[in-house]
Formats: C-alpha cells, sequence, structure tokens
C-alpha cells in the first residue's frame, strides 16, 4: 500500500504540480481546495501526511492544523507564500513538521515529504499505528490511544492531547502556554496549573508501568519535555 498524501491547495496550478511530482514518487494522493472538507475526510480516510496551504479560503491553515492537532498526530507539511521567519516558527510551534516557501520546487517537496515520512515513522502498510520517535511508545491515531512498553494507556482527552505532543517531538521543552495551545480547543479557557495537573496525572500512569522511569521532565520556570531516549 503506498502513503497517501493529503493535499489541501486551493490554486489549482500549484495542486496539480505537486499531485503529479508525488504520484511520480509513487505516492497515492487525495485533493481538496477547501480546508474544512479535510476534517471528514480525515474521520472517515486513512492519510499518512498532509500536505497545507496556510492560505485557504475557508479556514486559515494555521487554525485547521490546531484543529487536526487536537485529534491526530499524521505529519503536516505547510505550503505559504510568507517566507517571514515569525510565520515559520508560529506554523512549527503549532504543530507543523515543515514548511515549504511558494515558489518552490516540486522535487524540493517530493523530498521533503519522504524525508518527513522517515522521521516521523510513519508505516503505509498500517493504516492506524502511527510510530512516536521516542522507544517505547506507540501512537494509535484513529483510536486516540497511546501504548507504553506494550501496555495501553487509560488517558483522558486532554492527557492523550498532551502525551502525544510530548511523543512527536522528544526533547523538545513546551511551555505551558504553548501546550495549553495546542492541547486544548479553547486554551483561554484553561489556567497554566490545569497543565501541571495533567502532566502528573500522565507520570503517574506511565509510572504504574514503569516505576524507576520517569520519562517527564520538568524545566523549572519553563515547561516539560518528553526524554530523547528511553
Amino acid at each position: 500500500m503506498n502513503p497517501v498524501i493529503l493535499i489541501i491547495e486551493d490554486e489549482p496550478a500549484i495542486s496539480d504540480t505537486i499531485q503529479y511530482a508525488l504520484e511520480t514518487e509513487g505516492f497515492d494522493t487525495r485533493v481538496l481546495f477547501l480546508g474544512r472538507p479535510a476534517l471528514e475526510l480525515l474521520a472517515n480516510s486513512h492519510v499518512d501526511l498532509i500536505v497545507l496551504d496556510v492560505g485557504l479560503p475557508d479556514v486559515n491553515g494555521m487554525e485547521l492544523c490546531k484543529i487536526i492537532r487536537n485529534k491526530y498526530t499524521l505529519p503536516i507539511i505547510f505550503l505559504t507564500a510568507r517566507a517571514d521567519e515569525v510565520d515559520r516558527v508560529v506554523g512549527l510551534e503549532i504543530g507543523a513538521d515543515d514548511y515549504v516557501v511558494k515558489p518552490f520546487s516540486p522535487r524540493e517537496l517530493s523530498a521533503r515529504v519522504k524525508a518527513v515520512l522517515r522521521r516521523t515513522r510513519n508505516s503505509p502498510g498500517n493504516p492506524t499505528d502511527q510510530s512516536g520517535f521516542s522507544t517505547g511508545f506507540m501512537i494509535d491515531a484513529a483510536r486516540r490511544r497511546v501504548t507504553y512498553c506494550g501496555q495501553v494507556l487509560d488517558l483522558s482527552k486532554y492527557e492523550f492531547n498532551l502525551l502525544a505532543t510530548f511523543i512527536r517531538r522528544p526533547g523538545q521543552v513546551f511551555s505551558r502556554d504553548h501546550l495549553m495551545t495546542l492541547a486544548w480547543e479553547d486554551p483561554h479557557c484553561s489556567m497554566d496549573r490545569t497543565v501541571d495537573a495533567h502532566v502528573k496525572n500522565i507520570r503517574a500512569k506511565l509510572k504504574a508501568v514503569t516505576p524507576d522511569t520517569d520519562p517527564i521532565i520538568t524545566h523549572r520556570g519553563v515547561g516539560y519535555s518528553l526524554k530523547e531516549d528511553l
């Protein structure tokens, strides 16, 4: 089964070019010209990676990325006409795995797609399982389930969102504000201590599996990260 790439781009000339380049490299593709229909497609179809235009007519690509991140861990590559560094950093912080500025080489985009798929260890032959970077963790995005050292964890909605965020980027230090932005639909309704409470619960569930190991690192005055090597 070839990896499936979802292209969300409202300019047909660009989407056609991307589709041709990716299919030439052996990928299967799906194309949408609006962002919101992607949510229904993801709920009913398997997708390995999304190529997402930031400037869509119906929804901002970055906002759509945040919505997708609340449910799925599949990698996302942004396409944008804006080369501003602040936009690039914000895009990566809210969950994008890579960032390509228009105009771009179709061959370069294909290479980035391959690199991101390798890096995130997606398994095209398994439509539900998606491996995290860290040894010992497996994410089943479709079932919103995390397996740790062979044992399925009983996680609440926000515990899953937080842990999946850590697993995708081990070693990266996330501030509490950043975690609330990534894991909560309305972060303004939550407080810093809400993150602390959920991390405490996650730690307890991980320790129940491996009592002598604490995979989550507290960075005093900053936030949290997941150990890179467990």
